[in-house]
């Protein structure tokens, strides 16, 4: 979320400085399932403006960022004795359509049943219908990467490795002591933005006086690679255990499986897959593709934040939530797919308590083209 708020305000005519306490991207960022998508199962809680709200953010993305956004077919497989039945699902799908604006090429459809072995080792056995629909997919990593390069390419002072040791409120705004490579100095600044996801609350902990924080649970969400890539498209999987849904994505030359959703009470630095999760998640794809031979190649382990409530985490919205005073904004949740339209809540934010930048506009993120970064492809 932070590289899509410096960019909008250093758009916006703010002079921005954006600190990475290790590099672009390596925490939450660079963990997720690497989707660019509405989330089709938010529709099941309710979240229409959230799935709305992305879909757009996905047209967007597919358009600024076509080296780094792909669209891909998704396949929903539906068996004898699945929780979701078909016409729950055409109706979830036929309103995912309609949310993304009745695009002709968002369309979806049912795979013949003389398709079926070709999808790439499915379980057929029980099979009762297979749905298809588009979304897309990306590499998180490298997209905020980009996003960081364009940033800077404003005019934003981008410092990594950095990070905030403490913070003083002044009459102006915030007094920030900051260690880099260089080692520490103090920046002043008129609003400070409080974009460290799962870091959140330890950084409002160093500021003075308090600033406020949420209440937050830190859910793990874990992923394995695995070393020979399954199809070229991406399967949506029901967990046969507990109904989730779980995807099997390609990823390069492998096959992404993820995720899961594990309650963390440890140091958000200190992030590892466990073993129960590597066997939940092994579990569901022997369960679909029980000819399956590949091996795991890697993990990754990151954290969501969603705001404390009594139901479990899969039902917890996904609404990003802020903490805010005069000069200071915290940024709780959100998805990856949302990021630049979550940036333009928070520069709105900014602007009603700053005034506009007296430097004037200097882009509109909603046109930015964002190639990869130097360096990458």
């Amino acid at each position: 979320m932070g590289a899509g708020v410096v960019q909008a305000a250093q758009a916006a005519g703010y002079h921005c400085l954006v600190l990475e306490k290790n590099s672009w991207g390596s925490g939450t960022s660079s963990k997720s399932s690497k989707l660019i998508h509405g989330g089709l199962r938010y529709l099941q809680s309710w979240e229409f403006s959230l799935v709305r709200e992305s879909l757009r953010e996905r047209t967007r993305l597919l358009s600024l960022a076509p080296q780094l956004v792909y669209g891909n077919w998704f396949y929903i497989p539906l068996y004898e004795g699945s929780r979701l039945r078909s016409w729950q699902l055409r109706a979830g799908l036929t309103l995912y359509w309609l949310l993304s604006g009745c695009r002709t090429d968002a369309r979806f459809n049912v795979v013949p049943p003389a398709e079926w072995p070709e999808l790439a080792g499915l379980k057929t056995a029980g099979l009762k219908k297979v749905y298809r629909y588009r979304d897309a997919q990306t590499d998180d990593a490298k997209l905020t990467s980009a996003v960081i390069q364009s940033a800077a390419s404003l005019g934003a002072e981008v410092d990594s490795p950095a990070e905030v040791i403490a913070a003083e409120s002044t009459p102006e705004g915030y007094r920030v002591l900051m260690k880099a490579a260089s080692g520490e100095r103090t920046v002043h600044c008129r609003f400070l933005v409080n974009a460290a996801g799962p870091w959140a609350n330890q950084i409002a902990r160093r500021i003075t006086p308090a600033p406020g924080h949420l209440d937050v649970d830190l859910v793990q969400g874990t992923h394995l690679l695995l070393d020979r890539k399954i199809s070229d498209r991406c399967f949506y999987l029901e967990s046969p255990s507990d109904g989730r849904a779980v995807f099997v994505l390609p990823w390069y030359n492998t096959t992404l499986l993820g995720t899961t959703e594990t309650g963390f009470d440890g140091d958000p630095d200190q992030v590892l897959p466990t073993a129960a999760e590597r066997d939940y998640l092994l579990g569901i794809l022997k369960h679909y593709f029980p000819d399956y031979d590949g091996r795991v190649c890697g993990e990754m382990a990151g954290l969501r934040v969603l705001p404390k409530a009594a139901e479990g985490f899969h039902h917890r919205s996904r609404e990003v939530e802020f903490v805010e005073n005069a000069h200071y904004l915290a940024i709780y949740g959100g998805k990856l797919t949302g990021y630049r339209a979550t940036a333009e809540k928070v520069l709105e934010r900014i602007e009603k308590k700053l005034g506009p930048a007296s430097a004037g506009r200097r882009g509109d993120t909603r046109r930015l083209p964002l190639p990869p970064a130097k360096g990458q492809s």
